[in-house]
C-alpha cells in the first residue's frame, strides 16, 4: 500500500522552492472565516424546542386573548428574555413551519441579533434532516 508522507523534509523543500502551486487558492472578493459557523449547546436547544412552538407564538396577544387573559390568568409566555435567543425562535419556528419561506424582515431581524447567513443555512438543512428523518422513520 503506497501513501504519500507530506510532513516529510522533502515536500516541505519542494513547496518552499515552488510556492505557487501548493498555496491555497483564495477568493478575494468573499474571504470565508478560518471558523465555521455553528450553533452553541443552547442555541440548538432553542432550535429543538421552538419545534414545538405555533407561528401563532411569535404574534402579539390580541385584545379577545388579552381579556381571556385577564379572566383566567395569563397564558404561557414562550418568548425568550434574550433577545438574540429571541431571534434565533423566533427563526427557528419560521423555519419549522415555512422551511425557507421566511419574511425579509425576520430574515434581517435574525441578522441584527448577531447571526450570519451561514447560521441561517445551518438551521434550514438542520430542520430539513428532521424532517426528512421524520418522513422515512420505520
Amino acid at each position: 500500500m503506497a501513501y504519500l508522507a507530506l510532513n516529510d523534509g522533502f515536500a516541505s523543500a519542494i513547496a518552499a522552492a515552488n510556492p505557487k502551486h501548493f498555496a491555497p487558492a483564495l477568493s478575494p472578493a468573499a474571504p470565508k472565516a478560518d471558523i465555521p459557523a455553528g450553533f452553541s449547546a443552547l442555541e440548538w436547544s432553542v432550535v429543538m424546542l421552538a419545534r414545538h412552538d405555533r407561528p401563532s407564538s411569535l404574534r402579539e396577544p390580541g385584545r379577545f386573548q388579552k381579556f381571556l387573559g385577564r379572566i383566567f390568568g395569563e397564558g404561557f409566555n414562550r418568548r425568550l428574555a434574550d433577545p438574540k435567543l429571541e431571534a434565533l425562535r423566533r427563526m427557528a419556528v419560521l423555519t419549522w413551519h415555512h422551511s425557507y419561506s421566511v419574511p425579509k424582515h425576520e430574515i434581517r431581524a435574525f441578522f441584527e441579533a448577531g447571526f450570519s447567513a451561514d447560521h441561517y443555512e445551518l438551521l434550514g438543512k438542520r430542520v430539513a434532516e428532521v424532517h426528512v428523518a421524520r418522513l422515512f422513520r420505520k
